[in-house]
């Protein structure tokens, strides 16, 4: 089991940087992939960003790339989404998920954290 805490979120406006941080519980954080979703009100969670593990390649949706970036530190068992550029389209409950790195291509999402409110508006 993993448990995962989101903080970092606030009122930001367009242009402004925000820094998201994950919080992992448990001994085995560097054997999940991990990832940075978000939701708005009505819509789809959608996935923002994603690292397999340590130094791998980071996938980033379009809508963010270029702006946001991943990072993961094994030794505090944490994973950051650094956003900068932000825009009112950004705004949205973001979260963080794991799963073992090791499962198939198209596999569920196993954890989740409670969300962090990020809104963005001038």
């Amino acid at each position: 089991q993993v448990r995962l805490v989101e903080s970092g979120g606030g009122l930001a406006q367009p242009g402004d940087s925000l820094r998201l941080e994950c919080a992992a519980s448990g001994r085995d954080f560097n054997d999940f992939s991990m990832a940075w979703f978000r939701q708005t009100p009505g819509n789809e969670r959608t996935l923002v960003a994603a690292q397999n593990f340590v130094g791998a390649p980071a996938f980033y949706t379009y809508e963010v790339r270029g702006r946001f970036t991943i990072s993961r530190d094994g030794a505090r068992n944490t994973v950051t989404l650094q956003m900068d550029s932000l825009k009112e389209e950004g705004t949205a409950v973001y979260y963080c998920a794991a799963r073992p790195y090791s499962v198939p291509i198209g596999a569920p999402w196993d954890y989740w954290g409670q969300g962090t409110q990020v809104t963005v508006s001038s």
